[in-house]
């Protein structure tokens, strides 16, 4: 076996080497002569004498230390220890260990030698017979520093090895006791070292002493004023306890020109989360001028650029990353996303088949491929990639990780949403009944799946019957319990849909605000609007949070809307968006509200256009998108768009209604008529929440006006006209 050889104390290997040279020479022998020996025979007194020399020895021992003899030993020891770590052969730690017991019988109150022998024990796996050689020094040398440190680092060991279980009932409890004390007793001794009070603060960090750590990496702070590790060490406590501006402050409290790349790349990391973008760019920009070319500060500064929207600059980062490593796909799946944040989907789905030729079972890679499949419009493709997403993260025996369960429950999810694009309400279903397998949130989201595929192909009992079965299978489950309220109020059961929604009120703050959004909601569909303003008048005082002060403009605006209010409706939703600018359901609702009243067309333009991009592959986004342009005049954009969020929505009366607009405008009766149709055949399976009648009669009215049209023009060319 192969050890690390502990350096002995000077003074010892000097006097030891001068008695291997000065001992008589019989000494020698007798001592270094192997038991049994000739040699040794020859010398042995007679019986009688050997016992009363033994007795002289002993007694003469006990009175007296002796070094001469104690010094040989340890020379021996370390010699064996040098032939250890040389040539490897177990055989000589034990001689080793022999000699420092003879050592330590010849000075049995040495502690330097005790401390060796300790120190070998435990570099040779002996731990236990290290911790009690150490113990028992102490017992007569309470302050011996070394022993203490030996100690510590035994402790450390078995804390590492016992991983995570660090309570104080537990063993693992227990040992990090110990180590702290030892620790505390080496600090007392030597209190000026950094590196004892640094692991001291980290033992107490552990222990969840978050005082006492910090006043530890503090008097470590005190001696070493701009050392690294204090440094990071009491920026990271602070950060682990919450309190992110005090762990910056620790850092900028060091001149930025005796910062470490270390230190600036923890600098902005905590500015990231403060939300502060520009100052994480800067920090993380002069960690990668400290250090150039390291991959973590790199990565690090491309994310931070992207998440503050400079796509190109980040674009470059991860192009350097790229190039750097041709292996690595992490760097192109992130070009990939910025291409598709760019609108540049094409470009996108090439970067991202090339980081499946690298890795053909990245998921992340996989889940992107079929999102920029789904956004080109190419379904059958997008299903494909994530069926082999689904099919990567399947067991046989169907036991999966939370990890596991959560990535599988993605690709389902996904999987669903393009089947229901597709009509494809069967497929969507039973991609929904796998999610719903898992158990857990993942069972959540498949029933509310389930639900929202039923309400695409209009069957209202299904939905109403998987809602009811979901409650079941989750009776202490609010937000199911809030969706079945929703589907029995748009059946018509508005008394029982309201009662159950009331009877989940039970006096939290963030569990009625929820409530209450659903109540006023439900209210809206069931065009109570005094209901609905009653609602969220007591949702108000409850929602504090910005999100959820940004949704309750965003349900204001939507009723007074629906009232025919139009200017409140405005002004609710632009205090949702000065709070959330980059909200899309509020850029949409706006813009389309504006479209559709023909006013400030070019604005409209622009949020909407702000809301696709957020979320391309969302049908009633893009159908608002050709509605402006139809009314800008740009029949071209506007077909562009109605066509695909038909072919996204095809069960939206609405959108085959602009559609068939569309053609009327540009002169193509027929299409337009046929479109019509499918709005009048939509409307009529539709609920009757989700009915205008004066929207059916307009439809109904378009569509009498082109068949007189068509049959005129049958009637004179005696064909139809083609189109």
């Amino acid at each position: 076996m192969m050890i690390k050889k502990t350096e002995l104390p000077t003074c010892w290997l000097k006097f030891a080497a001068t008695l291997l040279v000065f001992l008589p020479v019989p000494l020698l022998c007798a001592q270094s002569s192997p038991a049994g020996s000739t040699a040794a025979k020859s010398q042995a007194p007679p019986a009688a004498t050997a016992t009363a020399t033994k007795a002289a020895t002993a007694a003469s021992t006990a009175q007296l230390p002796n070094r001469a003899q104690a010094y040989y030993h340890l020379a021996l020891a370390a010699t064996y220890e040098d032939d250890a770590m040389s040539e490897g052969r177990p055989e000589d730690v034990t001689h080793a260990i022999e000699e420092y017991k003879l050592a330590l019988d010849a000075d049995p109150n040495s502690a330097e030698l005790a401390d060796a022998l300790a120190d070998l024990y435990f570099r040779t796996g002996s731990v236990r017979q290290a911790e009690t050689t150490a113990r028992t020094l102490l017992k007569t040398s309470p302050n011996d520093i070394d022993a203490h440190k030996l100690l510590g680092r035994i402790y450390l060991r078995q804390l590492g090895e016992a991983e995570n279980s660090v309570s104080s009932s537990s063993p693992a409890g227990n040992v990090l006791d110990q180590a702290i004390a030892e620790f505390e007793k080496i600090v007392a001794l030597q209190p000026t070292s950094v590196e004892d009070r640094m692991v001291l603060g980290q033992l107490y960090t552990v222990k969840h002493q978050p005082d006492k750590a910090e006043a530890e990496f503090k008097s470590a702070q005190a001696i070493a004023p701009e050392s690294e590790d204090v440094v990071l060490n009491l920026a990271r406590l602070y950060a682990e306890s919450g309190d992110i501006n005090k762990s910056v402050q620790v850092i900028e409290a060091v001149p930025e020109s005796d910062r470490t790349p270390k230190m600036e790349f923890t600098l902005g990391a905590a500015y990231e989360q403060l939300k502060k973008p520009k100052d994480a760019i800067a920090a993380y920009q002069r960690a990668e001028d400290l250090e150039p070319g390291d991959p973590r500060t790199i990565d690090a500064l491309a994310q931070a650029l992207y998440n503050n929207d400079q796509f190109d600059q980040a674009l470059k980062q991860y192009q350097e990353l790229a190039e750097a490593d041709p292996e690595n796909n992490e760097p192109l799946i992130r070009i990939a996303e910025i291409q598709r944040r760019q609108g540049k989907y094409e470009d996108a789905l090439n970067t991202i088949e090339k980081a499946l030729k690298i890795d053909s079972t990245s998921l992340e890679a996989g889940y992107n491929q079929g999102l920029l499949l789904d956004v080109l419009g190419r379904f059958d493709e997008a299903a494909q990639a994530y069926q082999k997403m689904v099919d990567l993260t399947s067991h046989a025996n169907g036991a999966y990780t939370d990890e596991e369960k959560n990535n599988r429950s993605i690709f389902l999810e996904r999987l669903g949403a393009v089947y229901l694009e597709q009509n494809k309400i069967d497929q969507a279903i039973t991609a929904y009944q796998k999610m719903i397998e898992l158990g857990g949130d993942n069972a959540v989201r498949g029933y509310q799946g389930e639900v929202d595929a039923y309400q695409t192909a209009k069957q209202f009992d299904k939905a109403i019957e998987v809602s009811q079965k979901a409650v079941e299978a989750n009776p202490k489950n609010r937000d199911l319990k809030l969706m079945l309220a929703g589907e029995l109020a748009d059946q018509g059961k508005a008394d029982e849909a309201l009662a159950m929604a009331k009877g989940l009120l039970n006096g939290s703050a963030d569990n009625d605000r929820t409530v209450w959004f659903a109540i006023g909601q439900i209210n809206i569909r069931l065009k109570r609007w005094k209901d609905a303003e009653d609602a969220f008048n007591k949702a108000e005082p409850l929602a504090t949070k910005k999100d959820d002060r940004t949704y309750l403009f965003f349900l204001r605006g939507e009723l007074a809307d629906r009232e025919k209010h139009m200017d409140q409706a405005e002004q609710f939703f632009r205090q949702a968006l000065d709070l959330d600018p980059a909200n899309a359901m509020t850029l949409n609702y706006l813009g389309y509200m504006l479209a559709d009243k023909g006013v400030r067309l070019p604005e409209a333009l622009k949020l909407i256009r702000q809301a696709v991009d957020i979320e391309p592959m969302n049908g009633a986004y893009l159908d608002s998108l050709g509605w402006v342009y139809f009314k800008l005049g740009e029949y071209e954009l506007a077909e562009d768009n109605l066509r695909q969020a038909v072919q996204r929505d095809q069960t939206d009366p609405t959108v085959h209604e602009h559609l068939g607009d569309l053609y009327e405008k540009t002169g193509r009766i027929r299409l337009a008529a046929a479109q019509w149709e499918l709005s009048l055949a939509e409307f009529a399976k539709s609920s009757p929440a989700d009915i205008d009648p004066g929207d059916v009669s307009k439809v109904q009215k378009k569509l009498e006006s082109a068949r007189v049209r068509l049959a005129k023009e049958e009637s004179a060319i005696g064909q139809p006209k083609p189109e």
